[in-house]
């Protein structure tokens, strides 16, 4: 029970982050500077984590296989975030969105097909009723659809398979080392495939900015501490449990933009959120007994 809980309070760090993101924006910082902050930030934390106790960490031989999935992870982190703020310039928000969260639907094929787990009739429901509720809490029925492009599409659908594809690969490569030393091999990964797209004019000016504070926070929270609270709860969770439980981030996303950021929040984002609540906590006392 406990692993779910650190992947429900990596998630909410997530929303928090979410909702810092859409502050950042606002006072007209790009995506992909946002993007690499994000990630350099938790890469210069789990460093930190991994030097204040590298005398109490069993630092095994690093091994091909280790180096492999979590250079595959790094790609994946990478991807997510890229493409997820691509269909959001191409599209909207809501389709975005709504399209990276068909994750938990592919991680569940994948699962089913690789054998990692059997699957069951309540978690395929579990991802219906979440589905659903995103799409009504991300107001995707309102959204004007004829304005998505094409490339808007895909870049959605390919947040979703990077989502996917480092939620497996951290899987496999929490098998081969620590949680720490795999994410600063994964988010180092993400930093290089990252480092070519970036506005790196716009990027040098953040540490001098009055906003360095809420880039910090927004790092921690987007890829420091919620990375180590997600992929310690993985070692423990089924893959596709842990993707549907993850899916109460755009709940917080949206509880912090109405509270703080004066966001309209709509009856029917309400019933969505409830939705969405209702299904992952269901799954988690079904998991529990």
């Amino acid at each position: 029970m406990w692993s779910v809980f650190l992947i429900i309070f990596a998630a909410f760090q997530w929303g928090l982050a979410g909702g810092l993101a859409s502050w950042l924006m606002q006072s007209g910082w790009s995506a992909d500077v946002m993007a690499f902050w994000r990630v350099l930030i938790g890469l210069a934390a789990m460093l930190v984590w991994m030097l204040s106790r590298w005398r109490h960490m069993a630092l095994r031989g690093t091994s091909l296989v280790l180096l492999g999935w979590s250079a595959l992870a790094g790609v994946g982190i990478a991807g997510n975030f890229s493409f997820y703020f691509m269909s959001i310039d191409q599209g909207s928000i809501a389709v975005a969105v709504t399209l990276m969260y068909t994750a938990p639907a592919m991680v569940f094929l994948v699962s089913f097909i690789t054998g990692i787990e059997r699957p069951t009739v309540p978690k395929g429901l579990v991802i219906v009723v979440v589905m659903v509720g995103i799409a009504l809490l991300t107001g995707l029925h309102r959204a004007e659809l004829e304005t998505v492009t094409l490339l808007g599409l895909i870049s959605g659908l390919l947040s979703g398979v990077s989502y996917a594809l480092f939620l497996f690969s951290f899987k496999m490569a929490g098998r081969q080392g620590s949680t720490a030393l795999v994410l600063v091999l994964a988010l180092s990964s993400a930093t290089m495939v990252m480092l070519p797209f970036v506005d790196l004019d716009l990027a040098r000016q953040v540490p001098g900015s009055n906003q360095v504070w809420l880039f910090l926070l927004f790092g921690l929270l987007g890829a420091g501490l919620s990375f180590y609270c997600y992929f310690a709860g993985l070692r423990w969770t089924l893959p596709s449990t842990a993707a549907i439980v993850a899916m109460v981030e755009p709940v917080t996303a949206t509880t912090f933009g109405w509270v703080i950021l004066n966001q309209r929040l709509e009856s029917t984002g309400i019933v969505g959120m409830a939705m969405i609540l209702a299904a992952v906590t269901g799954l988690s006392v079904v998991r529990s007994r």
